[in-house]
């Protein structure tokens, strides 16, 4: 059986969200994952694969991702490891493969991870703060697209499978 980390790096709790929603995939795949806030991951140790999540915000991936990806690249290098970038705000990542931002672009690289995905942010109505508040009141609802998602595993999973590192 192989086992995943799903680490996430979320302000709101949306890309908290869709950490679950990898993980429930996964095992739906039947595969292990344990979900985690990337901030309190302290090793790598019994994880054959990484999801890594980060929330976007102006572009930027979620401080908590970033940091775990430099704190653990000697480890990732080592595993196969994706990335997924939470932030449209409407169903755009859906409806077409979006491209990693250059930071993101950036640590990919770093770690030599198989690949990425954008998917769909949430924003609650009453979310506080700037800019997020000011955006929810004409950008609120959830984008995290179940479906979207269960595929994107499948393939994660085939392509462990074709490699040969499926448990």
């Amino acid at each position: 059986m192989i086992r995943f980390l799903v680490a996430y790096g979320s302000t709101r709790g949306g890309t908290a969200g869709l950490a679950a929603m990898i993980a429930a995939a996964l095992t739906e795949e039947g595969c292990a994952a344990d979900v985690r806030a990337a901030r309190d991951v302290s090793t790598l140790a019994g994880v054959d694969a990484v999801i890594v999540a980060g929330a976007l915000y102006a572009h930027r991936w979620h401080r908590h991702a970033r940091r775990f990806v430099r704190r653990h690249q000697a480890a990732l290098v080592r595993r196969p490891v994706w990335l997924v970038s939470s932030g449209p705000l409407d169903d755009s990542a859906a409806q077409q493969d979006i491209p990693p931002t250059p930071q993101v672009q950036k640590l990919l690289s770093r770690i030599g991870a198989r690949g990425h995905i954008t998917i769909g942010g949430r924003l609650s109505r009453d979310a506080r703060g700037f800019p997020a508040g000011a955006m929810a009141k004409t950008r609120a609802g959830d984008w995290r697209d179940s479906a979207q998602v269960r595929r994107w595993v499948h393939s994660v999973v085939v392509q462990l499978e074709v490699a040969g590192q499926a448990g």
